[in-house]
């Protein structure tokens, strides 16, 4: 049976330190899938196609890494693919107890799915996607956030 792990997330964009946690958690699973959750209920400062894109442009030299997306609840799509884990990033403390709470629900509704955490790298752990989304709202510089694959195409005005 293959060890498959979603990375589960809007990816509104995928800040540095996410692409960090799948590339260190590669060693650890068969494959890793990047799923975007899709909100019907929430306003993207990005279009799905946008945002699928970038994680294909971002993940293509990784043939262990696919993209997805899902909607509805992350472990009725972990069932449906056959995935019996999750990879998420932790940052901080707040990360932790909002995480494992997720996590145990998960563990429940996804009947024994695993959930993995990987601690964010210090260099990574001050940056998250609502960040780096609001600098490029504020018509800030988010390069130093994204990886080059998106700060290459980042548009100018993306409201």
């Amino acid at each position: 049976m293959s060890k498959i792990a979603v990375f589960p997330g809007s990816f509104h964009p995928i800040p540095v330190g996410h692409v960090d946690i799948v590339r260190r958690a590669l060693p650890l699973f068969d494959q890793i899938i990047v799923a975007i959750g899709v909100n019907t209920q929430k306003t993207y400062l990005f279009s799905l196609e946008q945002r699928l894109n970038w994680l294909h442009s971002v993940f293509e030299d990784e043939p262990k890494v696919e993209v997805g997306q899902f909607e509805n609840l992350t472990a009725h799509y972990c069932r449906r693919i056959g995935a019996r884990y999750l990879l998420r990033g932790l940052r901080n403390a707040s990360d932790f107890d909002y995480e494992k709470t997720i996590s145990q629900l998960n563990h429940i509704v996804g009947e024994g799915i695993e959930t993995f955490f990987l601690i964010a790298q210090p260099g990574y752990s001050h940056i998250s996607s609502t960040i780096v989304r609001e600098i490029i709202k504020g018509g800030g510089d988010a390069s130093p956030f994204l990886p080059d694959q998106i700060s290459l195409h980042m548009p100018s005005n993306p409201s």
